[in-house]
């Protein structure tokens, strides 16, 4: 009961979080629970949906005032529902690793209810080549937040006997006031896009705008992806729209630490805590916290906090 608690309280403050910094595209599944948590999600949805509506609607009735954006998630699947390909907006949206991605059941991605419509609305189209038609899905993100949305979904065919294609496209409507991206913008010097990995000692780079979004996006991706394989640092560059130079450089500039320390302090962090309060096995926290081998994991354990895994544990079952 006190693990599920805490569940759900770790996916409102991410909630919250989302519509602190603007994303008020996020919902969260609702349960049959009737609780305050769950009244108290009811209201966070509504208040969500408020806001995004009152911001889309402001968009195109005073256009000069507000910038409109449109953001697509895009997926490519095969014959058998698998993504083949996606664009890059989808991995931010979902707050997934390109490589986690891709080669994966379409229906991953969506909500239980969701996943059961969509099985339900490719059986139903059978086989005829071509057809166009939309549906109500629900998204869902690496974090258990839920982004309601309508696909539009193009069934092809390549050649005569070229095996069926799946085109799922996903409008999603953001906006910003222009006044706010123009004053934010003007704090910072637009450095020019280079692949370049060199660079002058004496010349310090200034990060715009856009620079620290992308850089923002990696580190909630990292966060949200302790378990997996983390990607060579120019795919993941490549990821966020930006490159390998920028990205270490911006890294270490916002969280005052490289890329790839973070992602081990992160891990170590989330396995202190996992260690400290949860009951599993040590072998399966290390696991699911991106370590391949108990060794590896005890001596990078050690080495940060002073003492192995097996004594903090001991440690937190003597203090129950």
């Amino acid at each position: 009961m006190e693990v599920d608690v805490a569940r759900r309280m770790k996916i409102i403050n991410t909630m919250l979080l989302e519509m602190a910094s603007g994303n008020f595209h996020f919902r969260i599944e609702r349960s049959e629970r009737n609780d305050n948590l769950e009244a108290l999600i009811v209201t966070l949805n509504m208040l969500a949906e408020e806001i995004q509506e009152a911001m889309i609607h402001q968009g195109y009735a005073n256009t000069n005032g507000v910038v409109v954006d449109l953001v697509q998630m895009s997926f490519l699947l095969d014959h058998n529902g698998l993504v083949e390909m996606c664009n890059q907006q989808t991995c931010t949206i979902l707050s997934r690793l390109y490589d986690d991605t891709i080669g994966k059941p379409f229906h991953s991605f969506l909500s239980s209810d969701s996943a059961s419509d969509w099985i339900s609305a490719m059986r139903k189209k059978g086989k005829k080549q071509l057809q166009d038609f939309s549906l109500d899905l629900k998204f869902k993100s690496s974090h258990d937040l839920i982004i309601p949305k309508t696909a539009y979904i193009s069934k092809f065919h390549q050649g005569k006997n070229g095996k069926g294609k799946v085109l799922i496209t996903v409008i999603h409507h953001s906006n910003s006031q222009k006044e706010l991206d123009d004053t934010l913008k003007l704090k910072v010097i637009t450095a020019e896009d280079s692949d370049s990995e060199v660079t002058s000692p004496k010349t310090k780079i200034r990060l715009s705008f856009e620079d620290i979004r992308k850089i923002r996006e990696g580190h909630d991706i990292m966060v949200n992806n302790l378990d997996k394989d983390f990607p060579p640092l120019r795919e993941f560059a490549h990821q966020l729209g930006t490159n390998e130079f920028k990205l270490k450089y911006g890294f270490k500039e916002l969280y005052g630490t490289s890329v790839h320390r973070f992602l081990m302090q992160e891990r170590m962090r989330k396995s202190q805590m996992m260690i400290q309060y949860t009951d599993l096995p040590i072998k399966s926290i290390a696991l699911m916290n991106g370590f391949k081998s108990m060794p590896h994991f005890s001596r990078a354990f050690k080495k940060r906090y002073g003492y192995s895994p097996s004594q903090l544990r001991k440690n937190a079952l003597s203090d129950e």
